[in-house]
């Protein structure tokens, strides 16, 4: 591509590459002539500036010259007494050599000529500065004159012994790039002399045996010493000879591309592969002489080009000057004109601008295809990396780099060698985790856990595994109690200790009372020591003996007082006014005793009123124990007194409700209790069996996630599932979502960490979430012959048919009687009791059908269920086919599936058949909705119904094109289009959806292609992120209600909009997974209130993700965080 263009008949000459900005130095040329034919010669500098867009070069300095060029070069020249400055030699007619002070040119302040010297016999055509050496300088001119001129010295220059016969011009002169002292000129009868300056004598002579080479350049090999390249300008041999000297009497190569003769060549100092040459049939080649071949070709020139030469600071770029008068900078790495093309017709078009504006620019497409410049057909060194490190997944390490050995020294053949290291960053996680996995194939889960509890250094965390360790025991509840510090049998030893203690008081002396129960009892203690030392005697007389005779007699209080009232009421049996009257005289054991003979309705009554007006320390305990109202008891207790409170749960509460009690005192103390009682929490959780609150109860404690954290995580998790599924068995257990992310988590350290086996061990089996399929697929394969004879799990990924028209796709599946390849994984239920079903996919029917409630039409997803369950077809009604996976509009677009259920699915279009698979029906009071994990206390499900058809458009994933309206911000949530059908419930056994007619049906199916989206329903939030829209929904909330100023609250109120954006996107799946984990991590601050760590997090997110995908709601999630911050919230 051309960059830069000057309309000069110049010699041209390049700053050098330490320079900056960079120069082009142009000479009047002594073998051209303007149009004005006039013979004076003038110096120029141009500045070169790629960051401007024009061809034009910005002018520095002109100085008028004593004579024209045939020759320029600039050389970097910093030591005697020209120190610092540079200098541009000039070689010109009549053996004029002149020198200029670079420095003096551009600030035009003093004599820019350094020395004019007329040495030579004829036209100095050839110059070089030693690379190695700045203040020599070579000059080569006619009759086969070569002088080495030093700077610091001008007068006498020194000669390279004597001169060769016959006498010729000096064509090119070169210094090594390897050997300072070694100088090689070429001539134009094909021959090139290797000059040694150190013995001032020719060492070797090369030349073409043909006697048809006319040399015209030379170029030394930037890396090898001992090679030399030699180009022909004789048209009956334009080659490019490789020449080494180590065997110089055949060259290496000869290239062959040129149909005429070459007239300038240039050695690439950045990439000794590529050589530049130009020649008389007006071609520019690029050649790599690693292959010989053309790698670059400039589009054919009206003009030769009589000099070519490699910018030494940019490599990239070349400069060419031509014959008719043009100096142009190109580009090798390729690039189309159209820009240039367009910029130079506007230049044209604004002279015309006055009239009417000109119609667009219609440009052959010949000329459009020509204008396409391939750039190098090989990276060139400079664009190649050097050396290159990535790491892989299980750990893996894989890198290249440089040989050992110089790269000129390797053979061409020689394979580059790719290293693969297993990198270990985690020892002790890794130990840990062996630990772990030993134990739980062993099944010696006790001893693990006993040390656990010995190690752990908090006694939170000593306690928990202790709790943890009960679980795998029998009778865990009462050890449960023991471990909160109560036992039956020292309760039992304090009891006795204390009632001993208390008999002893009791056996002084007391004064003698009216106690009705101590006289009998001594009396028939008396009568019986009597009957035992005397006969019976008549039967009169010993029923009369039996009487004691100094007892009180039996009275009955016939008084109008309390006592005869309550008399009367026993008397005739009217044990609830008779418990009343104790009641209201305070005579609480009366009451209970008259209540236990009246009936369970009248002692709960009386207890109640008992508990209700006898406040003691004791009587809330005594209230819970008697009434067994424990949910009020978790729901009202103090939590100070939360170990009192699981004690009666352990001790009272039934097996049923027992998980769901322990659970909503868990969540209590998260939400009421701080960071202390957080962590408390755990034992509640370990308690009911709840591993998904117990890893969003660590989550919540968890300040950092560290792969140590991790793994004591994984430590507790992997324990209480073993006893879960001792209780329940191995198939009673199912993960919620925040488990299984975290074992996600855990895996991927695994496989970081070169554990492969370990980390899929580790994977839930039978999990059909996708990121959970995508990690177990990846592992699979990532084991190689480790795996060799198991079963390949199911690919995760949908399998797409290229070419295959939806038409034809329906048809033969129709045909066929085949069912959509493509399945919905289940939603996970609460991992406490898990009820098998009989497909992984189903639809979900409300335990109380209603009148208006449709048939529910699943979804096809992208993911394969595994497992060997078959889906059996529906009956369909006349005219509806089974969906395929991936219905499509015109043009390409996919299009969604009505969903009343709120999973993913697809809409048709319409006047087109409309997909439906409902592969299972859920009988009523399944279980397979999961329960909210964050909410307390615990609402019951609400079934869907028909008002859910009402819904936004949800935003498309991000793979398929999106059509948005003019003038959307980019967020698909916040536009309300038309629909262009009406979806009505098609009642009967088919179970199926069918679309009502439109009145212009026909018309609409015209315009298909130009109506905007259909409005569709908004789709269920997935289980796995309720919880995201809980935390953020309370956060926007909490800060409402702390906002005082109306810009705050206005802020709020469009980020509970905006944040409607990220929702519809966790419906459809479009984010991907770093930016779903980064989210759940900022929650997760949001629930612990660190907000300066949610907005690390945030930024951290932000930083590595698109921000096409992002950028609808991470900046006012952002603001809202920075809002709570200031609020305190």
């Amino acid at each position: 591509m051309k960059l830069k263009e000057l309309e000069r008949p110049a010699v041209q000459a390049w700053s050098p590459a330490s320079q900056y900005p960079l120069y082009l130095a142009t000479g009047t040329s002594a073998q051209q002539l303007d149009s004005s034919f006039s013979t004076n010669g003038t110096l120029e500098i141009f500045e070169v500036d790629f960051r401007d867009p024009s061809l034009d070069l910005k002018h520095k300095a002109v100085l008028s010259a004593s004579s024209r060029f045939h020759k320029l070069i600039w050389g970097s020249f910093g030591s005697g007494l020209l120190e610092s400055s540079r200098v541009i030699a000039g070689g010109g007619d009549n053996g004029m050599l002149i020198l200029y002070n670079v420095t003096h040119i551009l600030s035009s302040g003093k004599e820019p000529v350094i020395a004019q010297k007329q040495k030579h016999t004829g036209a100095v055509r050839a110059l070089d500065f030693n690379p190695f050496q700045g203040n020599l300088l070579a000059s080569g001119a006619s009759d086969s004159e070569i002088f080495i001129w030093d700077l610091n010295n001008l007068n006498v220059p020194m000669t390279l012994g004597s001169k060769s016969q016959p006498p010729e011009d000096i064509k090119a002169l070169s210094w090594n790039r390897q050997a300072q002292h070694i100088l090689s000129s070429a001539h134009p009868s094909g021959k090139a002399v290797v000059w040694d300056l150190r013995k001032n004598e020719p060492i070797i002579k090369v030349s073409d045996h043909s006697n048809r080479m006319h040399c015209s350049g030379l170029a030394w090999h930037p890396d090898i010493a001992t090679q030399l390249v030699l180009c022909s300008e004789d048209d009956r041999l334009p080659v490019i000879q490789l020449w080494d000297l180590r065997f110089a009497s055949l060259p290496l190569k000869v290239l062959e591309n040129h149909s005429r003769g070459i007239l300038s060549v240039s050695w690439s100092q950045a990439d000794a592969e590529l050589l530049l040459t130009s020649a008389k049939d007006s071609q520019i080649l690029c050649w790599n002489l690693g292959s010989s071949e053309v790698v670059y070709k400039l589009p054919t020139q009206s003009s030769w080009c009589f000099d070519v030469q490699w910018c030494p600071r940019d490599p990239s770029v070349f400069s060419a000057a031509s014959c008719d008068g043009w100096i142009s900078l190109y580009s090798v790495m390729g690039r189309s004109w159209e820009v240039q093309h367009m910029r130079q017709a506007d230049k044209i078009s604004s002279s015309f601008s006055k009239g009417q504006p000109l119609p667009p620019l219609q440009v052959p497409e010949q000329v459009a295809q020509a204008s396409l410049i391939p750039p190098l057909k090989k990276p060139p060194k400079w664009v190649r990396r050097p050396t290159g490190v990535s790491f892989a997944f299980g750990g893996k390490l894989v890198t290249f780099g440089l040989l050992s050995t110089p790269a000129h020294l390797v053979p061409q053949a020689c394979p580059r060698l790719v290293f693969i290291s297993q990198v270990t960053t985690e020892s002790e996680f890794l130990m840990r985790s062996t630990e772990l996995q030993e134990a739980l194939g062993s099944g010696n889960l006790l001893n693990y856990c006993q040390n656990k509890s010995q190690q752990a250094l908090l006694q939170s965390e000593k306690m928990l595994w202790q709790f943890l360790k009960v679980t795998l025991e029998q009778d865990s509840r009462m050890k449960f109690l023991k471990l909160l510090g109560y036992s039956k049998d020292e309760l039992q030893k304090k009891v006795a200790t204390w009632l001993k203690s208390d008999m002893g008081l009791a056996e002084s002396p007391q004064p003698k009372g009216n106690d009705l129960n101590s006289d009998r009892q001594q009396a028939f203690c008396s009568q019986a020591s009597k009957h035992t030392t005397e006969e019976a005697s008549a039967s009169s007389a010993f029923f009369d003996e039996l009487v004691p005779q100094n007892m009180t007699p039996l009275e009955i209080p016939i008084t109008k007082d309390v006592d005869g009232l309550l008399s009367q009421a026993l008397l005739l049996g009217e044990l609830g006014p008779a418990v009343e009257l104790c009641l209201k005289q305070e005579r609480f054991a009366d009451a209970l005793i008259l209540a236990q003979a009246g009936g369970a309705d009248l002692l709960k009554q009386t207890q109640e009123r008992y508990l209700a007006k006898k406040k003691t320390k004791i009587s809330s305990l005594l209230a819970c124990v008697v009434q067994k109202n424990w949910k009020d008891v978790v729901c009202t207790c103090s939590l100070k007194n939360w170990r009192e409170a699981l004690a009666l749960l352990l001790t009272y509460s039934g097996t049923e409700k027992f998980p769901e009690l322990c659970d909503m005192l868990g969540t209590r103390m998260e939400q009421e209790g701080g960071r202390a009682l957080t962590s408390e929490a755990r034992l509640c959780y370990v308690c009911s069996g709840s591993v998904e609150r117990l890893v969003e109860c660590w989550a919540k404690c968890q300040q950092a996630l560290s792969p140590m954290a991790l793994q004591d995580l994984m430590e507790k998790v992997m324990v209480l599932n073993r006893s879960l599924e001792q209780l329940w068995g191995p198939h009673g257990v199912s993960p919620g979502p925040a488990t299984i992310y975290r074992v996600t988590q855990y895996a991927n350290l695994l496989a970081a960490q070169g554990s492969l086996a370990t980390a899929m061990s580790f994977l839930p089996s039978d999990c059909a979430q996708p990121p959970v399929q995508q990690l177990r697929d990846r592992l699979f394969h990532a084991q190689g012959s480790a795996v060799l004879g198991q079963q390949s799990p199911p690919f995760p990924f949908p399998r797409i048919v290229v070419g295959a028209t939806l038409h034809s796709k329906e048809t033969s599946s129709y045909k066929l009687g085949s069912q959509p390849s493509h399945q919905v994984p289940t939603p996970s239920p609460r991992p406490r009791v898990f009820t098998p079903q009989s497909s992984p996919a189903m639809c979900l029917a409300p335990s109380h059908p209603s009148p208006y409630q449709g048939p529910r039409t699943q979804n096809i997803s992208n993911y394969r269920a595994p497992g060997p369950q078959a889906i059996q077809p529906l009956p369909l009604s006349p005219g509806v086919r089974p969906a395929s996976s991936q219905p499509q509009l015109l043009g390409g677009q996919r299009v969604q599936a009505p969903n009343p259920v709120g999973f993913p699915g697809t809409w048709p279009l319409p006047g087109s058949p409309l997909p439906m698979a409902c592969p299972d029906i859920m009988r009523p009071g399944s279980t397979s909705l999961p329960e909210t994990p964050r909410l307390f206390p615990l609402l019951p499900l609400r079934p869907l119904g028909p008002s859910r058809m009402v819904s936004h458009t949800p935003a498309p994933p991000a793979s398929f094109p999106v059509p948005y309206l003019p003038g959307d911000p980019g967020a698909p949530c916040s536009s309300v289009l038309p629909t262009t059908g009406i979806l009505t419930p098609h009642p009967g056994p088919q179970d199926s959806w069918k679309e009502a007619p439109a009145a212009r049906g026909n018309l609409q199916r015209n315009k298909l292609q130009h109506l905007p989206p259909e409005k569709m329903e908004r789709k269920e939030l997935p289980p796995e992120h309720q919880s995201l829209k809980s935390s953020f929904q309370a956060l926007l909330q909490r800060c409402s209600l702390s906002a005082t100023d109306l810009k705050t609250k206005r802020k709020l109120e469009e980020a509970a909009q905006r944040l409607e954006c990220l929702y519809e996107k966790l419906c459809e799946g479009t984010l991907s997974p770093h930016v779903v984990a980064g989210l759940h991590e900022v929650a997760r601050c949001v629930d612990a209130g660190s907000f300066e760590q949610g907005l690390a997090v945030h930024a951290q997110v932000a930083g590595c993700s698109s921000f096409s995908e992002v950028s609808s709601f991470m900046p006012i999630l952002k603001a809202v965080l920075i809002i709570a911050h200031k609020l305190l919230v």
